[in-house]
């Protein structure tokens, strides 16, 4: 379910954005949610936690190590050896 926000901005920038809109083929509403969810996203340390450790782990499957050896696997990175 979505709910409505209701905001106050200058009428030429809202002309500009509802033209940049429409030539995306988007609606204005598409870019102001895209740009609040891309404000949110920057802002979200937990959100860029998961995905980093999201990265970590598919280059440690990459690269054959298990979950047995993911200890070992940070210990020969912190010594430069991997």
């Amino acid at each position: 379910m979505s709910t409505q926000m209701i905001i106050r901005i200058d009428p030429v920038l809202k002309d500009k954005v509802s033209r940049f809109a429409r030539a995306e083929g988007k609606t204005t509403s598409d870019v102001v949610r895209e740009l609040l969810e891309e404000y949110i996203s920057s802002r979200d340390i937990a959100a860029y936690v998961d995905g980093l450790w999201e990265k970590i782990g598919t280059r440690l499957v990459s690269q054959g190590v298990t979950a047995d050896r993911i200890s070992e696997a940070i210990q020969e990175v912190r010594r430069g050896q991997a």
